[in-house]
């Protein structure tokens, strides 16, 4: 298995760690008082998409910029 390369920037992986644990923290505030089964789908998602942000914030990888070829400037090596 291949290591994953890091492909997020440091102020990006900080901003989808601190949006990511809004969302799971909302989403499960939010399913506690769910008063229907798409309220529930709905929320379950907002938990999902928060989770998604903070492992992609934490692993420094995000897998769509890789098929996208994205790669932020500051992570960019200088060419000789």
């Amino acid at each position: 298995m291949s290591r994953w390369s890091v492909n997020i920037g440091p102020a990006e992986r900080g901003a989808r760690i601190l949006l990511g644990v809004i969302g799971v923290f909302g989403g499960a505030v939010l399913l506690a008082g769910a008063g229907s089964a798409v309220a529930v789908v709905l929320e379950l998602l907002l938990v999902l998409a928060g989770l998604d942000l903070i492992i992609t914030g934490a692993t420094g990888h995000c897998p769509l910029y890789k098929k996208l070829g994205h790669m932020p400037a500051s992570l960019r090596t200088p060419t000789p």
